[in-house]
């Protein structure tokens, strides 16, 4: 059984608008918050089932992250501010928009 790294920290640098998580394998990934909005992993975003994805509206440059919240020991919601906040951003999840997956 593989086990999954672990995230050490998440910092959300509004400033630079971008999430840095760092993983317990010394790897680390910098998220643009623009990213992050556009690859929601919701259903909003996503869609429903293997149908395509539904057209959505451009992410702003600016999009802000306004509060994030943990989700049990597997993710985070994170609340953007043009009002999304319907995805959970689970650590594989992360690692892999930090890896360009």
């Amino acid at each position: 059984m593989t086990v999954m790294p672990w995230p050490e920290h998440l910092r959300f640098r509004k400033s630079a608008q971008l999430l840095r998580i760092k993983f317990d394998d010394d790897a680390a990934f910098d998220i643009p918050y623009k990213a992050l909005r556009e690859q929601s992993p919701s259903a909003e975003v996503r869609g429903h089932g293997s149908g395509p994805k539904p057209p959505q509206p451009p992410v702003p440059a600016d999009i802000s992250v306004v509060k994030a919240d943990p989700v049990g020991r597997y993710a985070v919601r994170i609340h953007f501010s043009d009002g999304h906040s319907s995805g959970l951003y689970t650590w594989q999840y992360l690692r892999e928009l930090g890896e360009g997956g």
